[in-house]
């Protein structure tokens, strides 16, 4: 008898990939998995593993949802490491272990405007959000990256939403992103929400930003994970109670006011 799943609660289940598309640069690439039964919130990841890992390596992998549908469910991955490469190499018709959704995801409500702030491969768990959402004209997109843009799904953003990009090529690009990001900020509207990802050093700069301009801001860590379920203790985040907690059980998503990035 097939198992009966809540979609409102995590799962771990064996899926298909469906297909695998790269980007502009071999380092960047598109899986497609089969669509799982449970619904899940931008900003909530998945762990990945193989079913032919074995024991090397041991740990999954977790990854942001870019994007769900009927059809399939998306994760856009930049290979970094033994893991990734691995996962490139796989063929439709393999199969996956999968267990998620996991985490907190963001929350907005479809009237409220936001500014959306995104480094690198921070990009992930907005692009579905941006597709899915009712009213893309309240969005303004603000993405800073290093990489040709084509290795990113930007153009895919809706375009009724309001939407910049900045290449950082070298150390006059990063301050120029960070004056962009710190006038976008200013000037975010009363009632407005600040949704932020990417690497910690752009998250501490959002983080500065908005609690000079006491703005409504939270934010996704990128915090390496082992388990994607509060058991190892891997991910944890101190923060500004002086607590330590995981990531990925607490978060990923945290309000950036409470939030310690260790220097």
């Amino acid at each position: 008898m097939k198992q009966s799943i809540n979609p409102a609660r995590p799962s771990c289940l064996k899926v298909q990939i469906l297909g695998i598309s790269y980007a502009r640069s071999g380092n960047f690439f598109h899986l497609y998995l089969e669509p799982t039964p449970w619904e899940s919130r931008p900003g909530q990841f998945v762990m990945l593993r193989p079913q032919g890992w074995d024991n090397d390596p041991i740990w999954p992998r977790p990854f942001s949802i870019c994007e769900k549908n009927d059809d399939s469910l998306r994760i856009f991955i930049q290979i970094v490491g033994r893991g990734t490469g691995l996962i490139s190499r796989l063929q439709p018709g393999s199969t996956l272990h999968i267990w998620g959704p996991l985490g907190n995801g963001f929350q907005f409500s479809p009237d409220m405007p936001l500014l959306i702030l995104a480094g690198g491969m921070g990009i992930a768990p907005f692009v579905g959000l941006c597709k899915s959402h009712p009213n893309p004209e309240l969005i303004r997109f603000i993405f800073g990256h290093r990489m040709d843009i084509g290795c990113y799904p930007f153009a895919e953003l809706p375009p009724a939403s309001s939407r910049i990009h900045l290449q950082q090529t070298g150390q006059a690009d990063i301050f120029d992103f960070q004056r962009l990001l710190r006038q976008e900020i200013e000037d975010c509207p009363a009632g407005s929400r600040i949704l932020a990802c990417g690497p910690t050093p752009f998250l501490k700069v959002v983080q500065e930003y908005a609690r000079e301009s006491v703005k409504d801001a939270w934010m996704s860590l990128e915090n390496k994970m082992a388990c994607g379920v509060g058991a190892c203790l891997g991910c944890v985040t101190m923060t500004s109670s002086g607590d330590y907690v995981q990531t990925c059980s607490h978060g990923p998503v945290f309000r950036a006011e409470d939030v310690v990035f260790e220097e």
